[in-house]
């Protein structure tokens, strides 16, 4: 490891897998071709959150819906030199993925 690269960790979180993953593989792309050091994607725990709702607020009290969001996440860490952050802060991933970066 040179003195100009740095470790950066990218946590991407997003609600469907398949979408996430294949943002992660852009990503892990972009960094290989800059040629840059990879470990990852890590895939973290799911959470999931789960919310019971009354059907009808009145009556039939026992009559109720179950919803569920769940939340993926992957974990990357790069040693990055400045071409391959300038390629990374480039990069256009889905909409639906949020792309935390920390130093």
């Amino acid at each position: 490891m040179s003195q100009k690269s740095k470790r950066i960790k990218m946590r991407l979180r997003g609600y469907d897998h398949k979408v996430l993953d294949q943002a992660a593989m852009d990503i892990m792309e972009t960094a290989k071709r800059t040629g840059a050091i990879i470990r990852g994607p890590i895939p973290l725990p799911r959470k999931i959150m789960k919310v019971t709702v009354l059907r009808s607020p009145h009556i039939f009290k026992k009559a109720m819906d179950q919803f569920e969001k769940r939340t993926y996440n992957r974990l990357i860490d790069v040693e990055c030199t400045p071409q391959t952050l300038e390629a990374l802060m480039g990069l256009t991933v889905a909409s639906e993925v949020e792309v935390e970066i920390r130093v």
